[in-house]
């Protein structure tokens, strides 16, 4: 169960490949307009692609296979919810992100509340993204770890330095048109799995079925009110719109992908068909998992000792013929390379570094800045990378719990710009306060699964905020 020489060389030369297509996007970056957010010239089908790239981490690519492996399909009600939370996003805030030059979402909250709540909502960004990447990126690791047999602390060393090179060298452009490129590398790379377990499995499709259907692999819909269970109906559905609200609409790191667009009419194009591409994929991801089910049914032998999330690499390795097991590992990095490190840049330079140190910066030391910003950012990925290898539970669930967790008082902050006229800086900066207490209170108590958490967390930050806002006095040109 190790790589050829071959697929060590399809691994290298993708590596290579993807760092110098994004390298060479370099000669374009003059401005921190262009290096932030392209000169706005993104068309819409490249918006949608890159959203769908930016989503699917190898925490979808190898840990939803791993889901449906161990348990069942119920996690595809989650993506239900992402299909009507972007429509949501591109009435709601799309819009109002193209009717200044904005470099960061962070600054629509600059507009409407003052500089304390941009702040505030900026530095849970910068707090979370890092964290939530570096478990993505740790996640990339432990696949390559696991049928290179190299350790997992050098493998997230060589993927975050590449992923810094060619984001430092190329910005944003160079991450949207590079996953342009992987969405199709690590799609394809997800079908060659498919169809080596088809062939591999005896009987076909036909025992796919027949297993999965004893098993109940193939339920998708758990209509339970209990509030613990992660993947039911109704977290589906209201978790997973107010988790795309914020991820698709207040975080820097999808945000940046839409205000690259060349229209909010295009921003918005691009994200909704996103939501359907996405829900595909994942159909296909589970699938796979369901597979991967039924073929360990039928190979006892074969079937991994370790944690869940390594069934799909360690069947890369032992299924698959040589060559096309190290363009599928290059498909899971494919998967990993989607960094956020510019996004990251771009609020600490724009929302920090301008507004507070040096309003007068000329360009090119604010070109210099962005791009040691970029750099600060990918060290510090990889070092919570690094720190993730003692995380016991499923690099999904971990990822999106990290996310969901801060994710409801930053919405919550969004929201109540955008709908209620009436709430003032202070009683939104309580509001957060009040949303982030309540959150922790239910992380703290297991009284709700991570998917409640945005909905709750945003809720409880609008409702503390506008409460307030009728107790706190208000200014006269209110």
């Amino acid at each position: 169960m190790v790589l050829t020489w071959v697929d060590y060389v399809v691994i290298a030369g993708y590596l290579l490949a993807i760092t110098a297509f994004g390298s060479w996007f370099a000669k374009f970056q003059k401005t921190t307009r262009d290096y932030f957010i392209t000169g706005r010239s993104v068309p819409w089908w490249a918006i949608c692609f890159t959203v769908v790239a930016t989503e699917t981490s190898t925490l979808s690519f190898i840990g939803v296979p791993a889901g449906a492996y161990a348990g069942n399909m119920t996690f595809l009600q989650l993506p239900l919810g992402y299909i009507c939370g972007r429509f949501l996003v591109s009435w709601l805030f799309i819009p109002a992100y193209f009717r200044g030059e904005l470099f960061t979402s962070y600054e629509l909250l600059q507009h409407r509340f003052g500089p304390g709540v941009k702040n505030a909502a900026a530095i849970i960004f910068v707090i979370t993204r890092t964290l939530a990447d570096g478990i993505r990126l740790f996640a990339t690791a432990l696949v390559i770890s696991v049928v290179t047999a190299v350790p997992v602390s050098w493998t997230i060393v060589l993927l975050g330095v590449a992923m810094i090179v060619y984001t430092v060298r190329g910005g944003v452009a160079a991450v949207i048109w590079t996953d342009v490129v992987q969405m199709f590398v690590y799609v394809a790379g997800a079908l060659a799995v498919f169809l080596a377990l088809l062939w591999q499995i005896p009987g076909g499709w036909a025992t796919v079925v027949a297993a999965a259907g004893t098993a109940h692999k193939f339920q998708v819909f758990d209509f339970s009110l209990d509030p613990t269970k992660v993947y039911t109906f109704w977290a589906g559905l209201f978790g997973g719109i107010a988790l795309t609200l914020a991820t698709h609409g207040t975080d820097q790191f999808l945000v940046q992908r839409l205000l690259s667009a060349r229209s909010a009419r295009d921003a918005g194009r691009g994200l909704i068909l996103s939501g359907f591409i996405v829900f595909a994929q994942f159909v296909l991801f589970l699938v796979i998992g369901v597979m991967l089910y039924t073929f360990y049914q039928h190979s006892p032998m074969l079937r991994p000792l370790g944690r869940n999330d390594e069934v799909l690499p360690l069947f890369v390795v032992s299924g698959i013929p040589q060559g096309v097991s190290g363009f599928i590992i290059a498909a899971i990095v494919a998967a990993a390379l989607s960094p956020s490190i510019n996004a990251l840049a771009a609020t600490t330079v724009n929302d920090f570094y301008v507004k507070y140190i040096r309003p007068d910066a000329d360009q090119d030391r604010l070109m210099r800045l962005s791009r040691l910003a970029t750099i600060g950012w990918g060290i510090a990925q990889i070092v919570v990378a690094l720190g993730a290898q003692w995380i016991d539970r499923s690099v999904l669930d971990a990822g999106l719990l990290v996310l969901s967790f801060a994710a409801g008082p930053v919405l919550g902050a969004f929201l109540t710009g955008v709908l209620v006229r009436r709430v003032e800086s202070t009683a939104m900066l309580w509001g957060m306060i009040g949303g982030t207490v309540v959150v922790t209170y239910v992380w703290w108590t297991n009284s709700f699964a991570w998917t409640w958490y945005a909905l709750i967390g945003s809720a409880s930050t609008s409702g503390v905020a506008v409460a307030l806002s009728f107790v706190l006095p208000q200014r006269a040109d209110a």
